[in-house]
């Protein structure tokens, strides 16, 4: 009787410590991740990961690799275009931030973003030096009115311009978003297009008339979210956005990926970060980078469409007051 009793006590003691193990490797993961993430003071990972959490460096690439991995299994359920009925809140969203009805048809905003990286050596080199003389690779990304992730496309070396990230882009190649009649917004990196992908961007400086200088400052307005969404991007992880990236250059895209992922589940709860001042280092610009010098062909370019949304942001929304005291009938 007391030997099953004292093997019972030792099967449900050694069931504890499987457990705890369990626990702890899980907490040791979490940790070892966020704090490959975070690493507020900027040291070097193997300092860092050995004084503030005792973890092997080895041990703590191999836990950051697992945990990546997994977590772009996800992608796709956490960083995803809305669906139709959502695309008018979205759109009202855009024209909130835009502050004119006219934008109520824009369901997204793309930019280009550079990621600072440990580049592979010569003659790879050179190709990841990008306009700002660093090596980096580009985070496409296009965001909501709300600031989160709806696609993103990582992995082209800092040489090569937004307009042919987009390009190389599956959302581009296979026209998977927006739908027909709606658009997003760009910066002038990027061509004026209605097809595959509707881009609306701003007039070229100087602009011709004041209808255009209107609609330049209502797109501006809403455009900017997406460089506050990089902001807070690159203020939440700080490891990975503000020092070069210390990993193999294969890796480095589900990193930034995995990062996305985090950004867009701290949104979804309400965290939302204020991001830090730091040198622009975007392609595009307001007045127009060279995007629409490839002069797209007319059954491609989105100049009308534009001229159009020019057009209503630049009516009356309502009768002048005088107008009302005349009877036209």
């Amino acid at each position: 009787m007391l030997y099953r009793q004292a093997e019972q006590e030792a099967a449900d003691l050694r069931r504890r410590i499987r457990e705890r193990r369990a626990r702890l490797q899980r907490r040791e993961r979490r940790l070892a991740l966020l704090a490959y993430l975070v690493n507020k003071k900027k040291q070097p990972m193997q300092r860092y990961a050995q004084m503030n959490i005792n973890v092997p460096i080895i041990s703590m690439f191999m836990i950051v690799h697992k945990t990546v991995d997994n977590m772009m299994t996800i992608i796709h359920q956490v960083i995803h275009f809305p669906k139709h009925e959502e695309l008018e809140v979205v759109g009202s969203g855009f024209s909130r931030l835009a502050d004119h009805e006219a934008f109520g048809r824009a369901v997204g905003a793309i930019d280009g973003c550079h990621i600072r990286v440990l580049p592979p050596k010569d003659p790879q080199k050179r190709c990841y030096m990008n306009r700002k003389l660093f090596p980096s690779v580009i985070l496409q990304g296009v965001c909501d009115a709300g600031g989160k992730f709806r696609d993103v496309y990582i992995g082209n070396p800092g040489s090569v311009h937004d307009s042919m990230v987009l390009r190389r882009s599956p959302m581009f190649r296979q026209a998977l978003y927006p739908p027909a009649g709606y658009f997003l917004l760009g910066d002038g990196g990027y061509p004026c297009l209605q097809h595959p992908v509707a881009i609306m961007t701003p007039y070229r400086q100087p602009v011709a008339t004041r209808v255009e200088s209107r609609f330049n400052h209502h797109h501006a307005k809403a455009r900017i979210i997406i460089e506050r969404t990089f902001g807070m991007l690159k203020t939440r992880w700080r490891n990975i956005f503000l020092r070069a990236l210390e990993v193999r250059p294969l890796f480095t895209p589900k990193v930034i990926g995995a990062c996305c992922i985090l950004h867009n589940i701290c949104m979804g709860v309400g965290d939302i970060v204020e991001e830090e001042e730091e040198e622009e280092d975007d392609d595009g610009s307001e007045d127009g980078g060279n995007g629409e010098d490839e002069a797209p062909g007319e059954d491609l370019s989105g100049n009308g469409t534009r001229e159009r949304i020019a057009t209503q942001v630049s009516s009356p929304t309502e009768l002048q007051h005088f107008l009302h005291e005349h009877d036209y009938n």
